[in-house]
Parts: C-alpha cells; sequence; structure tokens
C-alpha cells in the first residue's frame, strides 16, 4: 500500500468513517502505531473507554479470547474498540480468525497489529478482512523518497526544513520512519517560535554535525575535494558506533551508482534528471558537478573498490586494517 492510500485512510478516520477491522501489518512500524494511536483518540471520548476500550498482547491471549471480545456489544456507546498488540505473535493461528473476519460485528472496531511479518495473500484470513474490513501493508520507503516524506508531515503543522537537513537526518537515521519522527518531534518543541528547522540546529540538539556527516563526504568527493574528504573520514572513523563503516560505504556506492546513471541518461533537464535518479531537485546541480569528475568508466572502478572495502570491512582478505584506514585509503584511491 503507498503512502497514498494510507493518507485516504487516515483522513475517514479522521472523519469518523470506520472499517470493522484494521488490520496493520508489514516491516514499517511507524503507521502501525500511528493508525493505532489515530483509532485510539478518535473512536470513543475518555468516559466511552473505561468500559469500552480492550487493550490485549498477543503472548498473553488467544484467538478464541479475542474473538470473545469482539463479539460484546459496547456499553452507553455505538462502538466498541479492541486493540491487539504484537499481534505476530500468533502467527501460527491467526487464520482461526477467518470466521470472524467474514461476519464481523459492526459495532466493534478491531485493530490487530502485525509487526514485521505480512499476511499471505492466498489464505482465507486476507481474503475475507478484504471483504469488510481494511489491511494495511506498511513497506518500508526507499530512502530517497524520505526528504519529501518529512516535508510534507512537517508542512502540515507549518514546520519548514530545508534540504541539507533532510540529508543529515537521513544520513544518520536511514528510513527509519520512526527515528526520525522522533528526531523531528524533539526539534519542533525547541523551534516552536520560528518553526524553521536547520542544520545549526539539528547540530545542537541531535548531535549530528553539520559539517562533518556521510552527506558532507559525497559532497567533498563530487568537487574533488581530498583535503575536506579527509577530514570528514577522520571525524566519521572516530565514532564507529554512530556512524559504521559499512553504512558510510553503501551511501557511497548509491551515490556513485547514481552519478553512472546521469551520464547514461539522454534528457538532463533538472526535472527528468531528478525523476530518474530518485533525488530531490535540489541536488541535481551535484550531480551534474561531480559527473565532470567521474567518467562511466572510473565509476566502475571506483565501485570495485567500494566492494573490495566493504568485504575488507567484515574480515574478508584483510589482517589487522582497522575501518579508518580503510576508508581513507579509499577516498584517496577514488580521487587519485
Amino acid at each position: 500500500m503507498n503512502l497514498q492510500e494510507i493518507n485516504s485512510i487516515i483522513s475517514k478516520i479522521k472523519n469518523k468513517v470506520y472499517s470493522p477491522i484494521y488490520f496493520l501489518m508489514g516491516e514499517e512500524t511507524y503507521y502501525i502505531d500511528y493508525i493505532t494511536d489515530l483509532l485510539n483518540q478518535n473512536v470513543l471520548n475518555e468516559n466511552e473507554k473505561n468500559f469500552n476500550k480492550t487493550v490485549l498482547y498477543a503472548k498473553d491471549t488467544s484467538i478464541d479470547d479475542l474473538i470473545s471480545c469482539c463479539k460484546r456489544y459496547p456499553m452507553m456507546s455505538e462502538y466498541q474498540l479492541v486493540i491487539l498488540k504484537e499481534g505476530q505473535d500468533l502467527s501460527r493461528n491467526i487464520e482461526n480468525l477467518s470466521n470472524y473476519a467474514l461476519n464481523p460485528l459492526l459495532s466493534t472496531i478491531l485493530v490487530v497489529n502485525y509487526k514485521y511479518k505480512s499476511l499471505d495473500k492466498r489464505k482465507k484470513l486476507y481474503k475475507n478482512i478484504q471483504k469488510f474490513g481494511t489491511i494495511i501493508e506498511c513497506k518500508k520507503i526507499y530512502e530517497n523518497k524520505v526528504p519529501q516524506w518529512i516535508v510534507n508531515n512537517l508542512n502540515k503543522e507549518n514546520y519548514s526544513i530545508d534540504m541539507k537537513s533532510c540529508s543529515m537526518l537521513i544520513d544518520y537515521l536511514g528510513n527509519d520512519l520512526k527515528k526520525i519522527d522522533n528526531q523531528l518531534s524533539k526539534l519542533k518543541i525547541i523551534c516552536t517560535e520560528t518553526k524553521q528547522i536547520n542544520p545549526n540546529l539539528i547540530e545542537e540538539h541531535i548531535g549530528i554535525s553539520k559539517d562533518y556527516n556521510v552527506f558532507e563526504l559525497r559532497n567533498a568527493l563530487g568537487v574533488n575535494d581530498l583535503s575536506k574528504a579527509l577530514k570528514i573520514c577522520n571525524y566519521l572513523s572516530s565514532n564507529i558506533n554512530k556512524h559504521p563503516i559499512q553504512m558510510t560505504l553503501s551511501s557511497l556506492f548509491n551515490f556513485f551508482i547514481q552519478i553512472f546513471q546521469y551520464h547514461s541518461i539522454s534528457n538532463k533537464s533538472q526535472n527528468n534528471v531528478a525523476s530518474v535518479l530518485g533525488i530531490n531537485p535540489y541536488f541535481v546541480k551535484d550531480y551534474v558537478q561531480a559527473s565532470k569528475y567521474f567518467s562511466m568508466k572510473k565509476i566502475s572502478n571506483i565501485i570495485s573498490l567500494i566492494k573490495d572495502s566493504d568485504l575488507k570491512s567484515k574480515g574478508l582478505g584483510v589482517v589487522n586494517t582497522s575501518d579508518k584506514d580503510l576508508l581513507r585509503q579509499l577516498i584517496i584511491q577514488i580521487l587519485n
């Protein structure tokens, strides 16, 4: 399910248009938690929750207990809300919910959290829920889609963020929306007056250096600045826990693959390049600049060097070489 579909379901919930079953599954836990919280806030008022809200944990319950709860009628309320947490722990027996899913009680809203797993679409349960309920499969979004996700989420509350700040957060946190949202929540509290999130704010309150991070390392390589690249290398290598070399190598690998792709694009208009590379148009100029220093042939050699460094970082084919020395050697090889 894509973000547009998820946002449509969120809109319905806010307008109090409910399904009798919400089966929330998949790798991306942010939306599983978000939609569960949203239903918890919207379905019942605080007085109704005393008698009509039930939270069950899969490790402490059974499918029969769950169905029994769902078949109860609400007290002095239009609905009752039943939330099953950690539903994946009942994966062996989850199909036993099939008959209830085919004939759910319309005054019950059942919310199943089924994290890190997905239902088999060929089985009865999946098909039965589809008839009357809502299945939301929350997949990890691609890293190149995260900047726009950050911008859109902040815009909803009239906050703004620049593209460098987005890149700093993504380089540090990857595409984990839960972690990103937690950090954004901290930043929003800090800048309630200006409502602007910038690199200085991120550096001061999250601890990500605005000048020494993987994003800036890529920029330094893109403009052939060996001195700056080595300074950033020293900084990253001084804290391997925050900046593991494998993550740095992965980011560099993606960067050079994208430069390679840029060379092969015939229509080099800004919007087309951004679309093909999966980047914000703001960053197209960086790839144009980098392409001047790195030919397709040179990039092929660099990709091999990065793969070799990755193997060495995992202890294959090298003895007693530090991650700092590996990264430093790679940078020198790339720019020489």
